[in-house]
């Protein structure tokens, strides 16, 4: 699901003009990956869409077998249009870098971008989508609009004119795994965790015990590499969780340039200071009072399945990570009902957060959105492709095949859970993790931005830095950043 929903490596980033400057030199080359099929002759009724391998795998099938191609023309497509998906690269970030060049060269195909709901938005303000609120029919927007996850939808629209540009495709979130069966032979009790979190100390005390009882290596795994995961989720959901954000409240995340910059406020340092005592235990003078030592060092080089192995080998009693690990973990070779699944911890709530949209359980948003090339000279039938994409057996398919979240979550409970596995168990936990979801603030600073999130972070997280160091040096980096863009409009 969102494995390769992550940026990599800790370089300082490019600036804004030079991430565009180097997205158009490199058009030529990275470019080619995304229009294949540019000099092929291509059939009159075939849409290219680009998109990564588990999605060509599901696109067509053998014989009778389920398909998404055949959900399509079951939801009203044409019979003479065939979908191909053509596979780019699975990393989140190169692939943005090669939907940039085919877009500044004006190529197509593809007819379709598959593109990751983290960066969307810029796309959108450097007007390379096209506005579908202009373009589908009043009755497929208007569904859209009212039934889809609202969270995923901000992440879809035009940030100044709320106009849609993109349809969600599927969603993901952020999830805290755990073992039921270890934190009760421990002595906690967590049937009511599914639903209605622990604070964060109480949390963590229940994971010391755990561990300690059961005699595993960790207590606690999370991805706290120097990464793009870094800095749109799993601390997203940390510092949310103690009423803290980059840029106040949520009505900022999607416009740059006029902002409050707020990394250097009290909750986002404790947040920080809480996983320096998660990672370095009360020997560490910055780690916050009173929560134990439950983390490996080692979290500060692990991405999503470094962190994942642990918790699966029994070696761990708790793992963030996305639903893939749900399906990975749930089985009943695996731990079965043992596999406990929330959201976040927190350690302030909502009405105590001083910021609208912090505090409380929080899950980060990830998950990939469908949007129209506007080069494509196929717009009609493409359009037509992205209507039966918006069908609910379309998005039951997606899901029962791949394991894909429908944008629509009240299908989670319709699907066949002999088809989608152990996620079905977990579906009120779905459910409220799509409530609380928290969308990183993408505007077309946001990969500049990113990189020097994760780098201070990661230098708080591992003790190169004092959290206050960190984050004061964050702020001055974010502020250049915004003042690169004010009074541009975020663009």
């Amino acid at each position: 699901m969102e494995k390769a929903n992550a940026g990599r490596g800790g370089y300082s980033g490019p600036t804004r003009r030079a991430f565009l400057a180097s997205a158009s030199t490199t058009a030529g080359v990275a470019g080619v990956t995304v229009a294949g099929c540019l000099g092929q002759a291509r059939d009159e009724g075939t849409i290219v869409m680009s998109g990564d391998t588990d999605f060509q795998d599901i696109m067509h099938s053998d014989d009778d077998e389920p398909s998404v191609q055949q959900a399509l023309w079951d939801a009203g497509l044409d019979d003479d249009v065939t979908v191909e998906v053509q596979a780019s690269v699975d990393d989140s970030a190169q692939r943005m870098q090669q939907y940039q060049s085919a877009l500044q060269a004006g190529r197509s195909p593809p007819d379709i971008f598959m593109m990751d709901s983290g960066w969307t938005i810029p796309f959108v303000l450097r007007e390379q989508t096209t506005n579908l609120s202009d373009r589908l029919p009043e009755d497929v927007r208007e569904r859209v609009e009212s039934e889809y996850l609202e969270a995923t939808l901000e992440t879809a629209r035009h940030p100044e004119t709320g106009d849609l540009h993109a349809i969600p495709l599927f969603p993901d979130f952020g999830t805290m795994l755990y073992r039921r069966d270890l934190f009760e032979e421990a002595g906690y009790g967590t049937d009511d965790w599914g639903t209605d979190p622990p604070s964060w100390q109480e949390f963590a005390e229940a994971t010391a015990a755990a561990r300690d009882e059961a005699g595993t290596d960790f207590g606690f795994t999370t991805q706290a590499a120097a990464y793009e995961g870094l800095s749109c989720c799993s601390f997203v959901e940390v510092m949310s969780s103690w009423g803290g954000s980059y840029f106040g409240g949520t009505e900022n995340l999607f416009t740059a340039g006029d902002r409050p910059i707020t990394v250097d406020e009290e909750p986002v340092l404790d947040a920080i200071r809480m996983m320096r005592a998660f990672v370095h235990g009360d020997g560490d003078e910055h780690a916050l009072e009173g929560y134990p030592q439950i983390s490996p060092t080692a979290i500060v080089q692990w991405s999503e399945q470094e962190s994942l192995d642990p918790f699966v080998n029994g070696n761990a009693v708790a793992h963030r990570n996305w639903p893939f690990a749900i399906a990975e973990t749930g089985s009943e070779d695996a731990f079965g009902e043992d596999l406990g699944v929330m959201t976040m911890p927190y350690a302030v709530t909502e009405d105590d957060a001083e910021y609208e949209g912090v505090g409380g359980t929080a899950a980060a948003l990830g998950g990939w959105h469908l949007v129209l090339n506007p080069n494509t000279d196929r717009s009609e039938r493409a359009l037509e492709v992205l209507e039966a994409f918006t069908h609910d057996d379309v998005m039951l398919t997606i899901f029962e095949l791949q394991g894909f979240l429908p944008p629509i979550l009240d299908l989670v409970d319709e699907a066949d859970p002999d088809e989608i596995g152990p996620v079905a168990r977990y579906a009120d936990q779905i459910q409220a993790a799509g409530e609380n979801a928290v969308p990183r603030p993408v505007t077309d600073v946001w990969p500049e931005q990113s990189a020097v999130i994760f780098q201070e972070v990661h230098a708080a997280y591992r003790g190169a830095k004092t959290p206050e160091a960190a984050m004061s040096d964050l702020s001055e980096r974010l502020a250049r950043s915004e003042a690169d863009v004010e009074g541009q409009d975020g663009n």
